[in-house]
């Protein structure tokens, strides 16, 4: 039953790791301590993922042209302007830093694991899928950060902190763990459940840090009921345009049935991995906070979104999605 409503375990994992941080933040002398921690686990992320990602299989999936390209166009393109247009939606019922969070979380890369298994799961090109993750998340270390200055405007300007920041905490580890990748990616391919593992506590670190810090700041004050449905209902109409989207796009281009559905699970799902340690990086630990609302919310919906999808399209009954 469990598996059914949380088809994925770390839906579970980020409900509790929101749930811990507004019962128990981190306050006072244990703040410092807690940011150190953040900043480690992130820097140890990004170096797991440049280890994990496969460079050269990338490198030779490119010639599937069609889809990659209309993956990483979706992706930092119409979903992009997706978010952009969400915000503006919903500036006037929402905290600006909410309603930022989700331009934000419009200009994020798509998932790694979750993707692949979602297109497996539904039938659909595994291999092309393990190549528009890693493309993605590749070309989303640099491209996230730099759409989101150019569509945020004042509110997402980029200072050389900000920058130095990005470089030494994401870039840098992500550049090194490909320089190692000949030498380690066998061993994580070899302990994919340990890796996983500390895949998502790094991440659950850093949501933790972030929200607790805005928990202290009075986020729970700051929302009522009504700025709670607004942010669901947002993210609920921007997974029907993200997926009914990416389907309707691989249907113009006339995808094959399981490139299509690569492109539905690539295009469409957003990376949480990547959104967690970008927020820390780019904001102060209060703004961090409110301004990944967004994407939580999302991140976990479209997991289970994906579990009830995925079979319906391996079965053929997927008739309401032609």
């Amino acid at each position: 039953m469990l598996a059914r409503i949380f088809p994925d375990r770390f839906v579970p994992i980020l409900f509790a790791t929101i749930l811990l941080a507004s019962l128990l933040p981190v306050r006072g002398a244990a703040v410092p301590i807690a940011s150190a921690l953040s900043t480690a686990a992130i820097i140890f992320l990004f170096f797991l993922n440049g280890v994990r990602l496969p460079r050269d299989e990338v490198l030779h999936g490119i010639r599937n042209w069609k889809l990659q390209g209309s993956a990483l166009a979706f992706c930092f393109g119409f979903m992009a302007l997706l978010g952009l247009a969400a915000q503006a939606a919903t500036a006037p019922l929402l905290p600006a830093t909410l309603a930022l969070g989700f331009l934000f979380l419009g200009i994020l890369p798509s998932t790694v694991q979750s993707a692949t298994a979602a297109s497996s799961l539904a039938g659909g090109n595994v291999a092309a899928s393990v190549v528009a993750a890693a493309l993605l998340n590749l070309s989303g270390v640099a491209l996230s950060p730099l759409l989101f200055a150019l569509l945020a405007g004042a509110e997402g300007e980029i200072h050389g902190e900000a920058v130095l920041r990005i470089v030494s905490i994401l870039l840098v580890p992500f550049v090194a763990g490909q320089f190692v990748q000949r030498w380690l990616r066998p061993w994580v391919l070899a302990h994919r459940g340990l890796a996983t593992f500390m895949d998502r506590t790094a991440i659950a670190i850093a949501v933790y840090v972030a929200f607790s810090a805005a928990v202290v700041a009075g986020i729970w004050s700051l929302l009522d009921g009504r700025e709670i449905a607004v942010v669901f209902a947002a993210v609920a109409a921007l997974l029907a345009l993200s997926f009914g989207g990416a389907w309707a796009l691989g249907g113009l281009l006339k995808l094959a049935r399981p490139d299509r559905i690569t492109l539905l699970f690539s295009g469409a799902q957003k990376s949480i991995a990547v959104g967690a340690p970008l927020a820390a990086t780019l904001f102060p630990p209060a703004i961090a906070g409110m301004v990944l609302v967004p994407i939580l919310v999302y991140h976990m919906a479209q997991l289970i979104l994906s579990a009830w999808i995925a079979p319906v399209l391996r079965s053929g009954q997927g008739v309401v999605l032609e």
